[in-house]
């Protein structure tokens, strides 16, 4: 079932579908709404004014336990864990269609929650998360054992099996999609999964797996449950009854996370973690409009707020005034406003906090000496945690600004004189989660991405891709693949089964 529509094109008609919304106000376990044991709450707020939003249930501990001890009962029952593939596809093919069905209703839940404009979220959110739960409902009959040839006294058969009950934590920048990198690919491989949202933006994924459940998930194979990052993440990567952990965020929580692990039942840990990804723009480009568009994009995108953000930007010396003056043209002109209305291209930063510490970053990013061409540290006034864009030249590789990842809309421009230069670089950093290359030569393309390290090298674009392939980091930016058939690996067991004729 697809649906062909356009988004809603005004503000009056965002507001209208606010107004026939209800917002999710618990957590989903075992098929139904229910509220923390202990009675605890929440309060959201809205970036897009600053108001109060709605309340969630606030978990511990003991709700953890409540939500894995669903999911294990579930996996244990078969209901889904022992159910034909082809028929945990099409559950998946219906929950993509209802989650296509609502698409207006989770984009508002989306910018309501974290600030992306809801435009931004309908095309490119939600549109992500429908694919890649649609994408996994069809490979769900595709996948195949292996079975070693040419052994006339045995047969050896290897098989992947699901490993339980799987956690997954995810972050608020992209609520859905990030989630949606895990979830689906988890279920169809017959786990039962626990999601840990974000504690600030839960709500869009509370109403999508509301929809799972109507699209014939059976109770408990997939739980949601909120509450703060120490108490429920730890508990969730302490307890012995979640198998594996997936997480994305931040490289410090990723090491809690993996300590936590070890102190409890060594179970596998997969990290996606943060980004300082370098966009390289060689002498031999051959559209430098195009490089110059996708440079000021891969900054302001989502407000800067992205672990592939291409906050490092590397010109060559010969295009770099002329390159800082045309993103810096660009950035300014960027339309920030109301998340709601369709005209707005630059939402407000996520939280209040987040903003004050881009802010910060900044101010010492001014302080160390570098210069500062766009932007301010200063908070502007009026409603929504807004934050201009900000960009920097003068910047060194080492420089703080070139090292640490501050997620938000501010851009580093180096200098680089060749190409040895360049790879040394991009290559300084403690990330490797993403890279774009810009070039007209076929050689330097093929060279240069192979001597990048990092997960994803985009050449002559940036931030493209679909479900099949993979997405993942080195070093700092994490382990283990997102999206793609690789994205089971991490969800099943390798089990031989060797037997004597």
């Amino acid at each position: 079932m697809r649906f062909e529509r356009s988004a809603p094109a005004t503000l009056a008609e965002w507001e209208a579908v606010w107004a026939k919304t209800s917002l999710p106000a618990g957590m989903w376990l075992d098929g139904e709404w229910n509220a923390a044991l202990d009675g605890s709450v929440a309060t959201l707020v809205t970036p897009r004014d600053g108001s109060d939003l709605t309340v969630v249930p606030a978990g511990r501990a003991e709700d953890v336990d409540r939500a894995v001890a669903g999911a294990r009962r579930a996996f244990e029952a078969g209901t889904w864990s022992r159910l034909p593939p082809r028929e945990r596809g099409d559950v998946l093919l219906r929950w993509a269609d209802l989650m296509e069905e609502h698409r207006e209703e989770l984009a508002l839940l989306i910018a309501l929650e974290m600030g992306k404009p809801a435009a931004t979220a309908w095309a490119v959110e939600v549109r992500t998360s429908i694919g890649l739960v649609r994408w996994y409902g069809e490979l769900a009959d595709k996948l195949m054992d292996e079975s070693p040839r040419g052994r006339p006294d045995s047969v050896a058969i290897v098989s992947r099996e699901p490993l339980g009950v799987v956690a997954a934590i995810t972050p608020w920048n992209f609520p859905m999609t990030l989630s949606c990198f895990k979830v689906p690919a988890a279920l169809v491989a017959g786990n039962s999964v626990v999601l840990k949202p974000a504690s600030q933006t839960p709500l869009s994924m509370l109403r999508v797996a509301e929809l799972g459940s109507r699209a014939g998930l059976p109770d408990g194979v997939f739980q949601v449950v909120t509450g703060s990052g120490p108490v429920i993440g730890d508990a969730l990567a302490r307890h012995r009854g979640v198998d594996t952990l997936s997480f994305t965020g931040s490289p410090a929580v990723g090491a809690r996370l993996l300590r936590a692990a070890g102190e409890s039942n060594l179970k596998p840990v997969a990290l996606e973690l943060g980004g300082k990804s370098p966009n390289l723009i060689f002498e031999d480009v051959d559209d430098l409009d195009a490089a110059m568009d996708t440079a000021a994009w891969a900054i302001a995108f989502n407000s800067g707020q992205m672990c592939t953000a291409g906050s490092r930007l590397l010109v060559h010396a010969s295009l770099h005034d002329e390159v800082v003056a045309g993103v810096t043209e660009r950035l300014a002109a960027v339309r920030a406003g109301d998340p709601l209305d369709p005209s707005t291209e630059f939402g407000p930063l996520a939280t209040r906090r987040h903003r004050e510490d881009v802010a910060a970053e900044i101010r010492r990013g001014r302080e160390s000496g570098a210069r500062l061409v766009l932007g301010s540290e200063e908070i502007p006034g009026g409603p929504g945690f807004h934050l201009p864009p900000a960009v920097f030249t003068g910047v060194s590789p080492g420089d703080r600004l070139a090292q640490h990842e501050i997620f938000g809309p501010v851009l580093s421009v180096l200098s680089f004189h060749d190409e040895d230069e360049a790879i040394v670089i991009a290559n300084h950093s403690d990330y490797g989660l993403g890279a774009s290359v810009w070039t007209g030569s076929l050689r330097r393309a093929h060279q240069v991405s192979r001597r990048i390290v990092a997960g994803t090298v985009w050449v002559n674009c940036f931030e493209e891709g679909d479900a099949s392939v993979p997405f993942g980091g080195r070093k700092l930016s994490g382990h283990g693949a997102d999206k793609s058939v690789h994205g089971l690996d991490k969800f099943t067991a390798l089990k031989t089964t060797w037997m004597a004729l």
